[in-house]
């Protein structure tokens, strides 16, 4: 049996386990382990099992999501988090369904300052959701609308997927951020959107928000300024050069701390903070050493490098190339981990990709765009699973079926951004 028959029947054992509602995390270490172990040795998948944690574990890009995540529940126990969305609430007051575009704008600006998807899902569903279920928000679609707000975290700057492709194929890291901010915005845009004709067609699913004047809206203006202050400290530092990305997010982490000590913040609000952002890390780092596994076993059993030539030397358009590629992205990223399907195909993938002609920082963003609906795509679905673990009374099937909206809304985005690279690069001066 050839190395890729193992790793397709890998990947359809992984479905199984999930739909029979094992632990996803779980689900992926064991299919990773078992699957390694038959394509070379049960010694190597020993050697894996002891090599992975410490790899996951230790990796410094890592590091930033512990930081970013714990920058979010300063944000959330200071009051930053409610404020920001407190006022977005107040600019949108008066809309059917002006907190799901107050939970997407809200997402939106919380992923500028933390750069990563799952810590932004995370936070706003800290904030957003239980006042959305207070308002008669239908469950699985507020879950569905926090879930796509934070996959704005793997898009808008700084963004640690920008960073990591931008390292993998040697591109200037702030050009790919620059090339990120207006899909990140359309993102935004477009999400808006989605949930304003969604509550129309269904208005079951959320009420009319309450209607607040203009004065009221500029005065909210003020719940934006903590946001602000820490979005230009971070974006500036990284741009000039002072910090790191992953330094940024210790920056921001204490830029947070800082601002919930000045709003009363003592031992006991620290302590909490501190347990609760090592929970949520465990859990993220868990999926995250999962992922590492099935991407090791993914890699031996050489399925993404069979698929990658085998579209490589299609004699098509480059145009159907692109397409194939991205699918094949799609189809990954239902399995994967965002990096480690970056780290483990762009190295096979970007030399067709210059040598098909087309800009690679284009491409780093609609590639990205395309692992980012792997985050709430089933059956993986990180942050879905993220939102899951915060709120286990509501069912997945929910969840999933309420994101369902969002995810044809990233697919007309990315048919946009392929037929208009001029919105990825028009901010570069070339």
């Amino acid at each position: 049996m050839s190395p890729e028959i193992i790793g397709g029947i890998g990947i359809l054992c992984m479905i199984v386990l999930v739909l029979v509602r094992v632990p996803v995390a779980l689900a992926m270490l064991g299919v990773g382990l078992v699957g390694f172990g038959i394509v070379t040795s049960p010694s190597g998948a020993l050697q894996m099992l002891k090599d992975v944690p410490v790899d996951v574990l230790a990796k410094y890009d890592f590091s930033a999501i512990p930081l970013f995540v714990l920058m979010g529940v300063f944000a959330a126990h200071s009051g930053m988090a409610g404020k920001l969305f407190d006022a977005t609430r107040t600019i949108f007051g008066g809309v059917r369904g002006s907190l799901g575009i107050a939970g997407i704008g809200s997402s939106g600006i919380f992923a500028s300052i933390s750069g990563s998807s799952l810590a932004t899902a995370s936070t706003m569903t800290r904030v957003a959701l239980p006042e959305m279920e207070k308002y008669g928000y239908q469950p699985g679609f507020a879950c569905g609308i926090l879930a796509a707000g934070g996959t704005l975290g793997i898009m808008i700057p700084p963004s640690i997927a920008l960073l990591v492709y931008a390292i993998l194929t040697q591109q200037s890291v702030g050009d790919m951020f620059i090339a990120g901010f207006m899909p990140g915005m359309l993102g935004m845009v477009m999400y808006s959107i989605t949930v304003m004709i969604m509550v129309r067609w269904k208005p079951h699913l959320a009420p009319r928000g309450e209607k607040t004047s203009w004065k009221d809206k500029i005065i909210s203006l003020t719940g934006l300024i903590p946001f602000s202050f820490i979005f230009v400290i971070i974006i500036a530092g990284i741009f000039f050069g002072l910090f790191t990305p992953t330094e940024g997010a210790a920056v921001g982490a204490f830029v947070s701390w800082a601002y919930a000590v000045f709003k009363g913040m003592r031992f006991a609000g620290l302590k909490q903070s501190l347990v609760e952002t090592l929970a949520l890390s465990a859990v993220i780092f868990f999926m995250l050493l999962g992922a590492e596994a099935l991407g090791y076993f993914i890699s031996v059993s050489r399925m993404s490098f069979t698929l990658a030539t085998w579209i490589g030397g299609l004699a098509v358009s480059p145009l159907i190339v692109l397409i194939c590629i991205l699918v094949m992205y799609f189809v990954l990223g239902l399995f994967m981990d965002a990096l480690a399907m970056l780290v483990i195909t762009i190295p096979v993938v970007f030399p067709i990709i210059l040598a098909l002609g087309y800009d690679p920082i284009w491409f780093g963003v609609i590639a990205v765009l395309t692992v980012e609906l792997g985050l709430i795509t089933p059956p993986m679905g990180m942050n879905i699973f993220v939102i899951k673990a915060m709120a286990p009374h509501i069912k997945l099937a929910d969840m999933f079926k309420g994101v369902a909206p969002f995810i044809v809304s990233d697919l007309i985005r990315l048919v946009i951004l392929i037929a208009f690279p001029v919105i990825s690069l028009g901010l570069l001066s070339k």
